[in-house]
């Protein structure tokens, strides 16, 4: 039962989505591993309908928060009015209260607001006025962001960017791609025709089946061969965390499944090493461009001097 959900999910998203079977996969290992997707490209490439795609073929609550220079922490995580009627405060939760939440243009906004999605995304809570708010499940976070030299952005913080397994870039699509978007806006908008194919109770059921899949401890060894890599390597300032060794191991089990294994493999590991790890290393003395190239110039290196396992 859990291969036909899995299909299911992949090729309605790909109704909606032209020539990027790859991040949309990724985006489902992430989703299924229990963690969060940031989405680094262009504005117009199709990271919001990629985003509204999942929530429908989810079957799950949707909101969207358009990050700007002037948002405020109750604009995203919501405040008490009080009810003059009543004689009574009343909590109204703010649109980080969904199941699929999509923070458009993140870097758009100061570190400081960026700051207030961390509790949802590392605890799956928040907490206000001395409460705490459970999250509804699966709380599944789509982040975009455009690229740094964009205009009025600001760089997220390591401890932002550590919260999310992934950081994506879907890129331009090739010419049969593109064309076969033209057409298939001809007709209207491709997101109206999209189904619900799972429910949230079913994707919380496959997050649980990710957990038993088997990984052997010499895979596990080798992830944390690469991971002490990075902290001794000359040209890195700030290696891959705790939480980094946790996320890959996690994202190597949720690969697995999808590919319709109860076992992991190296090549799962080899797969997610540059899309887990990359955006979480800060190298010496380059510029903010170069950061991300050098970080996976770095992982190639380690992975090309390190035994694979058998």
């Amino acid at each position: 039962m859990i291969q036909p959900q899995i299909s299911a999910i992949l090729k309605q998203v790909q109704k909606a989505v032209q020539g990027c079977e790859d991040v949309i996969r990724q985006c489902l290992i992430t989703l299924l591993a229990d963690g969060h997707v940031l989405l680094e490209d262009a504005p117009g490439l199709g990271k919001t309908t990629l985003a509204r795609a999942f929530s429908v073929a989810l079957g799950c609550t949707f909101h969207r928060i358009q990050f700007t220079p002037d948002l405020l922490p109750a604009d995203i995580l919501g405040g008490s009015i009080y009810r003059q009627d009543r004689g009574e405060f009343e909590f109204l939760p703010g649109p980080i209260f969904a199941q699929l939440l999509l923070a458009d243009e993140i870097n758009r906004t100061t570190p400081r607001m960026q700051s207030a999605l961390l509790e949802g995304m590392s605890e799956r809570q928040v907490s206000l006025e001395g409460k705490t708010h459970v999250l509804p499940p699966p709380f599944f976070v789509i982040a975009t962001q455009n690229p740094w030299d964009s205009q009025g952005t600001f760089p997220l913080p390591e401890s932002q960017l550590d919260r999310f397994m992934m950081c994506l870039s879907m890129g331009y699509p090739d010419r049969d791609a593109e064309l076969q978007i033209i057409r298939d806006h001809r007709d209207g908008q491709p997101l109206d025709v999209l189904q619900p194919v799972v429910t949230a109770d079913d994707v919380l059921s496959l997050q649980q089946q990710v957990r038993s899949v088997r990984v052997d401890e010499s895979l596990a060894g080798w992830i944390l061969d690469i991971a002490h890599a990075t902290r001794n390597h000359p040209d890195v300032t700030l290696g891959v965390s705790t939480r980094g060794v946790l996320t890959l191991y996690r994202a190597a089990q949720a690969r697995a499944l999808v590919a319709g294994r109860d076992y992991v493999i190296p090549d799962d590991v080899q797969e997610l090493v540059q899309p887990v790890l990359a955006h979480r290393l800060v190298s010496r003395g380059t510029a903010a461009e170069d950061h991300r190239r050098l970080a996976a110039q770095i992982l190639s290196e380690i992975l090309s001097g390190l035994t694979v396992p058998v």
